[in-house]
């Protein structure tokens, strides 16, 4: 993994999650797959093999740059600017 400018960006600590699932999977009666967490702002949404794919939407619509895996026992972050885990 190698850091990339947008890390030192982020807000430390880390945001508090505002959910615990992709709620707009939910509200679309969709199951989410494999949650992320906005590193910017805490937001939580569904992976890219979502059929819904919120999360790279959400970077989409904010351009915060950075998010992490969600899931229990992750903990590897990936930067939608560079394409690259981070």
């Amino acid at each position: 993994m190698s850091e990339c400018p947008h890390i030192t960006a982020l807000p430390h600590p880390e945001p508090t999650p505002l959910d615990d699932t992709c709620r707009q999977c939910l509200t679309a009666g969709a199951q989410p797959v494999h949650l992320r967490l906005c590193l910017t702002c805490g937001y939580v949404g569904c992976c890219d093999s979502s059929p819904l794919r919120h999360t790279s939407a959400h970077f989409a619509e904010t351009g915060h740059p950075v998010m992490r895996s969600f899931e229990p026992g992750e903990s590897w972050r990936w930067c939608f600017v560079d394409g690259s885990i981070v």
